[in-house]
């Protein structure tokens, strides 16, 4: 079997990045790392470049998003992370290819030929759920990944970046409570994702530290994008329905202004709603939405970063993160009776 750069740099005790770096004579390696691989090398008797059949001095990261079989890649939020780890790779000779599936399984053997034809041997997670096996998969086969969101399993273990979504979900529940809101629902997606779940739970933290009743029939989580969704209808058409909604997304958000609209409620005359993204949606929408501001690009950048760090330097504990949020304020939450 041919040698290859990772032998060399097993060998010589470094990252492959620092046996490419060596080769291009890289100022930021020190001398006495150039010659231990240097040493490595001639013992192997490897020779770097395209005879070699390697890729000088570019890596590629394997960026995962989150199965879906169609809602997530309409997503800007998505979007915008992977701007940010783009932008970061651009600048320090790293590539990045996408990952997707329409479910666990089909991720799980994108990332399995990835790693096994070499074309990929990190990965960033663009989302954190329960009983994900691709995070269990990377773990055990000791792959170097980041993932956006709250570490579940193997949390000690695991390099992440998150905001803090339980003061986000909370944040924005004390917004409408300031504007006088009494009766405030929580609309969610998927509760096997950790941000959605957080973002419940700071919901329910801000109505129990005010004093407000927590009635389960104003709590839905729906599992697809369905204006149709009983559940919604419900909670929108009954005669003591809440004055005001936190919604874990723009794009359910969205979803929610359409019902609306269809059913003759006026926001924010008759509904007020705060939202988590501000994406593009949140700005173009009528009235425009209120929205959580979790500066997805800077996620994705600082994903990137620490990924990168973690490949150059293996022993590196694993970090956590937090990038701060911040409510965006516009037209669709108002005080209550103005």
């Amino acid at each position: 079997m041919a040698v290859t750069i990772r032998d060399v740099a097993a060998l010589a005790g470094v990252s492959p990045s620092t046996v490419s770096r060596t080769y291009r004579n890289n100022p930021s390696i020190s001398e006495e790392t150039k010659e231990r691989v240097r040493r490595a090398a001639r013992q192997l008797g490897y020779q770097m470049g395209a005879a070699a059949g390697e890729n000088v001095g570019v890596r590629t990261i394997g960026v995962i998003l989150p199965p879906s079989a169609r809602e997530v890649y309409e997503n800007p939020f998505y979007l915008e992370m992977i701007r940010g780890i783009n932008q970061f790779c651009n600048a320090h000779q790293y590539v990045s290819t996408i990952i997707t599936g329409r479910d666990n399984d089909e991720i799980l053997s994108a990332v399995k030929m990835l790693i096994s034809t070499r074309r990929a041997d990190s990965f960033i997670l663009l989302y954190s759920r329960l009983g994900d096996t691709v995070i269990d998969y990377l773990y055990n086969a000791k792959q170097i990944y980041v993932l956006i969101g709250k570490a579940n399993a193997h949390a000690n273990q695991t390099v992440y970046i998150d905001n803090d979504n339980f003061l986000a979900g909370q944040e924005a529940t004390e917004h409408l409570i300031q504007l006088g809101h009494r009766r405030i629902a929580y609309l969610g997606s998927d509760n096997a994702y950790m941000f959605t779940a957080d973002r419940k739970r700071g919901y329910q933290a801000a109505m129990a530290a005010a004093g407000l009743p927590f009635h389960a029939e104003d709590c839905i989580e729906m599992q697809a994008l369905d204006i149709q969704d009983a559940a919604l209808h419900a909670l929108i058409e009954r005669e003591d329905r809440p004055t005001a909604i936190v919604v874990s997304d723009d794009i359910l958000a969205v979803t929610l202004e359409r019902l609306c609209t269809l059913r003759g409620i006026s926001i924010p005359r008759d509904l007020s709603i705060v939202s988590f993204n501000n994406s593009l949606f949140a700005r173009l929408t009528s009235p425009r939405l209120t929205s959580i501001d979790l500066n997805s690009f800077q996620l994705g950048f600082e994903a990137a970063s620490q990924l990168v760090s973690h490949i150059e330097h293996p022993t590196l504990m694993a970090t956590k993160s937090i990038i701060p949020h911040r409510i965006i304020e516009r037209e669709s939450c108002s005080r209550l009776g103005g």
